[in-house]
């Protein structure tokens, strides 16, 4: 087994404190501020001396490849991009605090998914239909190693897949820019230029992400050894639970215990550095 750890300010003095509290074998750096150490063993010190260091630390199994992947699959809102879409559209209908609080009791799996989205839609009704414009060229940006995640993949040819229980709106227009090649998402109603509070057809819940990451997956052959999930909320865990390894990534702490490893400091191209 191997232990990698990475952080934006990790040296390489930090990586050797690490090393011998996993008494492992080998140190080998594998990015700036990223390091694998071989043949590591469990250690209950670990994750509280990462946690005070901001850094982040995930077990893999030696010889997990990123080359022999077929799928990757990540959520958009607060893991693909920065925002959650449907705070955002709550701003400018000026209901952003009680939308928010919604959607967070969400991610943190308080309450149902299918029915904490209809709350928040519904209390868009009225907003201008241009305002998912606004959102789109002034807020919606990249998460942080994003790019760099992106590019590997199209690199590697693994295929990638957004799912998002957020807006056609925002994952088509993604889906065109970053040349992602499948995509899951809701369907907002409008009329005269308006939304209605409403959505179009069923709604993207946990059950149909991870439905969606099923079916992607069988058109590839793709075994679950080759295949990622990336997720930060509730209802991205069946999606995660299919996946060969789920990564956590600023996760809620439901999610974080229930994935193979978290991300909390490091940017999404972290997800490369757990991989030989």
């Amino acid at each position: 087994m191997n232990l990698v750890v990475q952080g934006a300010e990790l040296q390489k003095q930090q990586a050797d404190e690490v090393a011998r509290l996993a008494r492992a074998s080998e140190i080998q750096p594998v990015a700036i501020g990223a390091y694998r150490l071989r043949n590591a063993s469990r250690n209950d010190a670990i994750a509280p001396w990462c946690e005070a260091r901001r850094v982040d630390h995930a077990f893999i199994l030696e010889g997990r490849r990123f080359a022999d992947l077929k799928l990757l699959a990540m959520d958009m809102d607060s893991t693909l991009i920065t925002i959650e879409c449907i705070d955002e559209l709550g701003d400018l209908a000026g209901k952003k605090a009680e939308i928010a609080a919604i959607t967070a009791q969400a991610m943190r799996g308080e309450i149902e998914y299918r029915d904490s989205l209809r709350r928040r839609v519904a209390a868009l009704a009225g907003l201008d239909e241009e305002s998912l414009n606004k959102i789109y060229e002034e807020r919606l940006k990249l998460t942080p190693g994003a790019e760099k995640l992106l590019k590997a993949c199209k690199d590697s040819r693994v295929k990638l897949l957004l799912v998002s229980g957020g807006f056609t709106f925002f994952t088509e227009r993604l889906k065109q820019r970053l040349g992602i090649d499948h995509t899951i998402s809701n369907v907002l109603e409008v009329k005269g230029g308006k939304l209605t509070g409403a959505l179009v057809s069923d709604i993207v819940d946990a059950d149909a992400k991870a439905a969606k990451f099923r079916a992607v997956a069988k058109s590839l052959n793709a075994s679950k050894d080759q295949t990622v999930a990336i997720g930060d909320g509730a209802n991205d865990l069946k999606m995660m639970h299919e996946a060969g390894i789920s990564v956590a990534f600023r996760a809620k702490p439901l999610v974080r215990a229930q994935a193979t490893c978290a991300i909390n400091w490091s940017g999404l191209d972290g997800v490369l550095n757990l991989f030989e």
